[in-house]
């Protein structure tokens, strides 16, 4: 198929940028899972059921966890394997449990031919632990960080973040789960049986030919990031999930490269949004819908006491359209909802009442606008004219420099606050800060949208968003990074990095 091989890792994405399939790209593509939300029934929502990835549980292990980074075979698809990474087995890896208050010691072997790294997205440890590009995981080698659990219960994500080859190790596998709980987040009440009433859900596309995993090239994939005809839900083709006719907790965790997510429900029913990338918000808040870029996670409250089979729709990606129409072109049909799983409920374990929702969730200190230190900006540029020109990556920068690995491009003094203004040329990004929790202050000079509230550490940029940060890690012997989670833009240049004294 022009414009796709088959997934045999690994070769940097921007080796595979050709202006000659610019075309052929486009044409290569097709939408498999695209369903119409009038039409949509759930036996259309698959038929596998949903795979709870294993626990490892930093508490019952002497506070400790071990990784092995490998290769291995999945069948998406029955008779058709494919070549994938995992950790500790084929494909993605296992939900890693930590607790306030703890030092956990890590260890994370490559067993791997080529460098990895593990990058613990959302946890704020020193820049030296952070798992990002200079952090090598050598072949052969092992990583033995002791990691320091001092923030809120919340939702993280770990993946590869090696530099160059972060978007073909994360679309091959190579992510995972890691909760962080506290007191707080226990003494709420809310759902919490891991695999019961609380459930983990890596949210991705991949593209799939006669049944196994290839991987999207070309100029359009360069653009657009890597984009799929098929939706996975921890690893599974649009699963069903069998879940208890009372207060369930969803965790959602968006393990695409580029995809956007604009969720809900195929009845239109309403759920309460309890957390975002930072932990529990200050108040549940009712939504019918909600959008995850990469490399974001919400934690949502969805009541099936009704026992009523339903589906969790995606709808048009945002991006899917954002450059003249090229958007159909970089992968996936995203005119029309797609399925992402099905539920059903039904009785299991003790009967409740009722299920009730909290409304106040966790206390929280905002920081002071007043007392930033001082104001930055950074643009995410997108050059395509230049890139079309030289076929290479040098249009994927910020403020005009493409990411390197010998530069420090902003010193921030340990313990301030700073108010980052961060825009985005020709479509969305979305921008992850490490090491750090933000505030949205504002979007486009106007208040916050709805979306925007709790601590973050990915955020949707297009119009100038100011962001009021705190620095309280240290960035000494390693710096941290801030770049664009679409994979591929990142790997090819969309990337700065900062340290913190």
């Amino acid at each position: 198929m022009p414009g796709y091989r088959r997934l045999k890792p690994f070769q940097k994405v921007s080796d595979m940028i050709d202006r000659r399939l610019l075309l052929q790209s486009g044409a290569a593509l097709f939408a498999a899972t695209a369903c119409s939300r009038q039409t949509l029934a759930l036996g259309k929502a698959g038929g596998n059921p949903l795979p709870i990835p294993p626990v490892l549980d930093a508490r019952q292990n002497e506070r400790s966890f071990a990784l092995r980074v490998q290769a291995g075979r999945t069948f998406f698809f029955p008779g058709r394997p494919s070549d994938t990474l995992g950790y500790n087995g084929a494909y993605l890896g296992p939900t890693i449990r930590v607790r306030h208050g703890d030092d956990v010691k890590a260890a994370v072997t490559n067993a791997l031919e080529v460098n990895t790294t593990v990058h613990w997205h959302g946890l704020l440890v020193p820049g030296e632990l952070d798992g990002g590009p200079h952090q090598i995981i050598a072949p052969g080698a092992t990583w033995r960080p002791i990691l320091p659990i001092r923030q809120p219960a919340a939702t993280l994500f770990y993946h590869s973040h090696v530099h160059g080859l972060t978007a073909e190790q994360v679309y091959s596998g190579l992510a995972g789960v890691l909760l962080v709980s506290d007191d707080e987040e226990q003494g709420l009440g809310i759902p919490s049986n891991y695999g019961v009433d609380d459930l983990p859900l890596v949210i991705q596309d991949r593209q799939f030919q006669d049944g196994r995993l290839v991987m999207p090239g070309g100029m359009m994939t360069a653009m657009q990031g890597r984009r799929g005809d098929t939706i996975l839900v921890n690893g599974a083709v649009s699963p069903i999930a069998k879940v208890p006719n009372r207060l369930v907790r969803l965790r959602l965790i968006n393990g695409s490269n580029a995809r956007i997510y604009d969720l809900s429900f195929s009845d239109r029913r309403s759920f309460h949004w309890i957390a975002a990338e930072g932990g529990l918000l200050a108040r549940s808040v009712a939504l019918r819908s909600i959008t995850l870029a990469p490399g974001q996670r919400v934690e949502i409250l969805v009541d099936f006491t009704d026992r009523r089979s339903v589906v969790l729709l995606t709808g048009l990606d945002s991006n899917a359209s954002a450059m003249g129409g090229m958007g159909t072109m970089g992968g996936t049909n995203n005119s029309t909802p797609a399925t992402v799983l099905g539920f059903e409920p039904r009785p299991m374990g003790p009967p409740q009442a009722s299920s009730v929702i909290p409304t106040l969730l966790a206390s929280r200190t905002l920081p002071d606008p007043a007392s930033a230190l001082r104001r930055r900006k950074l643009i995410l540029n997108m050059a395509m004219g230049g890139m079309m020109e030289n076929s290479s990556a040098r249009g994927f920068t910020i403020n005009g420099q493409p990411f390197a690995m010998d530069r420090i491009d902003e010193t921030v003094k340990l313990g301030t606050t700073e108010i980052w203004e961060v825009s985005g040329e020709m479509m969305r990004h979305p921008i992850h800060l490490h090491g750090v929790h933000f505030d949205v202050l504002s979007r486009g000079g106007r208040k916050p949208d709805v979306l925007d509230q709790g601590a973050r550490d990915t955020v949707l940029v297009k119009e100038p968003v100011e962001l009021l940060v705190r620095f309280d890690q240290p960035a000494i012997k390693a710096p941290f990074m801030y770049h664009c989670h679409i994979l591929e833009h990142e790997d090819n240049g969309m990337m700065g990095q900062f340290s913190v004294r």
